[in-house]
């Protein structure tokens, strides 16, 4: 088998590395002779539709916004009465652990009772009072008490 006729040595790699170099520079100057604005051109402007264009908009055409008409998030929610305080069911309630349910008496759902939001102790199959409060798990009923 022959060898490979091309060898690089130490001086052909320097050789083709200063020249890499050198058009490096070349393409530069280029670029700069040829240079027609550079980063001036790439400016774009929004007209009164929401398009991109090249052109400034026409200042006669501007119109005058106030600040305060502005709104910034979700739109305010107008507060709906909702009844405070609920009525239902004890549908499970454990003392040793502390932690009960309600079921709620026009809807049916049912919502978790700690000991701590009982303002009178309870047992199952009592009708009680209750207002909800959201927890880190969901709708808890609290200030809780005996019809």
């Amino acid at each position: 088998m022959a060898k490979s006729q091309t060898t690089y040595t130490k001086q052909d790699k320097e050789k083709k590395r200063l020249k890499k170099k050198q058009d490096k520079v070349l393409k530069k100057e280029e670029r700069k002779l040829t240079n027609d604005g550079g980063m001036d051109n790439m400016i774009a402007y929004v007209d009164e539709f929401g398009r991109i264009t090249d052109t400034p908009p026409d200042p006669t055409r501007k119109t005058k916004v106030d600040i305060n008409s502005i709104e910034i998030g979700v739109a305010r929610r107008e507060d709906v009465a909702e009844p405070t305080e609920r009525t239902g069911k004890i549908d499970f309630f454990d003392d040793s652990k502390g932690f009960g349910f309600i079921k709620e008496s026009n809807s049916q759902e049912k919502f978790f009772v700690h000991v701590k939001g009982l303002l009178q102790e309870v047992k199952e199959g009592d009708t009680v009072t209750f207002e909800l409060e959201r927890g880190l798990k969901g709708m808890n009923a609290v200030r809780v008490k005996k019809i």
